[in-house]
């Protein structure tokens, strides 16, 4: 169960609805399951196998190459020390790609809590892993995973919570499951991956089903920031439709490329594993505030092409040094976007260029300074891309601009004191209603008001 209200995460709608029938069943689904409260996992010594669903197909390996068939225990699951599937470890991980011939975007992010699955008579402590994807910079997938790993070292998948959109709104919860509820645990990476063989970090067949083989191990990688030992690559079966995928797997960065029928998602940036020492340089700091300047300007002054000119000589000294692969050409795309619009006197297209920039500068930011300290500008960026929405006119473009912000606000909301915290979340409901009105104008105000709000909120930590 997550750990606040889902009052803006269930509407179907324009319209602000609570949805009660979907809140109740995902309640019960994790109830039954046993998630929720403290615990830990037990030592006990088990012995068997686990349960397996048929599956009449050729297509599927023998048990005799599986590696996942026995019950593990789990007496320390939170601690997370399996170097392809780091977990515990991983503060943020940002992957780029293609699907379906757009621009694909994917933030994963290690949530502060945990939560208790019960599962083959053992109360297994999960960790919570929040995977957002965006598609065309619109909100498409989100995720709850839930992970633990056992006492050999086998990175364990006990379910998520899944919504997915379109236009806006969540359209449906297909792919949730949960441990002991809907079918077993699964593994999710061995301990110690040998070629040929077998696991399945997905389950249940006719609903979701993985089944994966090991193709390669110690390979040498093409990384953000150059090449990575020890890779793994698997080829990965899907028996709903038949499809057959490779994904590689690099140390200290868990998934690292995943591909099939022409999309593609890169591993483009993990911390803390591309983290660097030392302060933000101060022309990704430039180039955030310089973006800043253009987008929260109510129209074009005289001195946005001479901003223009700077932000542009700041990123020739950015790319000078380092720069991970998939972010260099969104960077320079949108300066050059940017650099039109101005010179167009286009403002709200020199806004979401801005926007635009601003995410990518961010997204550089990683490397420097805490996670959650980079989530907290996403979430003022969101709010700056909500008003632009409003002043559009796009209700459905504001919907999903809520519900990126409000899944944003789990990343940050333990780093803000009580009383900051509570104007917060007061705020998000004032938002939240004027979304669901589609009071557009309204909706634009109370963002404004959020964004003051914040830029003067110091976060804990």
């Amino acid at each position: 169960m997550r750990s606040r209200t889902f009052f803006s995460r269930v509407r179907s709608t324009g319209k602000t609805t609570v949805g009660l029938a979907l809140l109740l069943a995902l309640c019960a689904g994790l109830v039954q399951a046993g998630c929720g409260g403290d615990g830990n996992g037990t030592a006990e010594t088990r012995s068997g196998t686990i349960p397996q669903p048929a599956v009449d197909d050729p297509r599927v390996a023998p048990e005799s190459r599986r590696v996942d068939l026995e019950v593990p225990t789990f007496s320390n699951p939170t601690e997370v020390t399996n170097s392809l599937f780091p977990v515990s470890k991983q503060e943020s991980v940002l992957l780029l790609g293609q699907v379906d011939g757009e621009p694909f975007r994917t933030e994963v992010t290690l949530l502060p809590e945990t939560r208790i699955i019960e599962w083959e008579g053992q109360r297994v402590e999960v960790l919570v892993s929040q995977y957002v994807a965006f598609l065309s910079g619109r909100l498409h997938e989100v995720a709850y995973d839930f992970y633990a790993q056992d006492d050999s070292g086998a990175v364990w998948y006990f379910g998520e919570d899944v919504f997915n959109f379109r236009d806006g709104v969540i359209v449906d919860t297909h792919g949730t499951w949960i441990a002991s509820k809907d079918g077993p645990a699964a593994m999710i990476m061995p301990a110690d991956p040998q070629v040929g063989q077998v696991y399945r970090p997905e389950n249940i067949p006719g609903f979701v089903f993985e089944e994966v083989t090991v193709k390669a191990v110690d390979k040498t990688l093409q990384g953000p920031l150059g090449p990575v030992e020890g890779g793994l690559e698997i080829r990965e079966l899907h028996l709903l439709d038949s499809a057959r995928e490779t994904k590689t797997f690099g140390p200290g960065y868990g998934e690292f490329l995943t591909g099939g029928a022409g999309d593609v998602e890169a591993i483009s940036l993990a911390v803390p594993t591309d983290r660097l020492d030392g302060p933000t340089p101060a022309e990704l700091e430039a180039l955030a505030a310089g973006a800043e300047r253009i987008y929260g300007a109510g129209q074009l002054g005289s001195s946005a092409k001479g901003t223009i000119a700077r932000m542009g000589d700041a990123w020739k000294t950015v790319q000078a040094g380092q720069v991970p692969d998939n972010i260099e050409p969104l960077m320079s795309a949108s300066l050059r976007r940017l650099r039109r619009a101005v010179d167009a006197g286009e403002q709200a297209k020199a806004s979401q260029a801005a926007i635009d920039v601003a995410q990518s500068a961010y997204d550089l930011q990683l490397r420097h300074r805490p996670a959650t300290e980079v989530d907290f500008a996403r979430f003022q960026l969101w709010l700056a891309q909500l008003g632009l929405d409003a002043k559009a006119g796009d209700p459905a473009l504001v919907n999903g601009d809520f519900f990126t912000i409000d899944y944003l606000r789990d990343r940050i909301q333990h780093t803000i004191a009580e009383p900051d915290r509570v104007e917060v979340n007061t705020l998000l409901e004032e938002l939240n209603g004027a979304v669901g009105d589609e009071d557009l104008g309204a909706a634009a105000e109370t963002a404004q008001q959020l964004r003051d709000l914040t830029a003067g909120i110091q976060q804990a930590g």
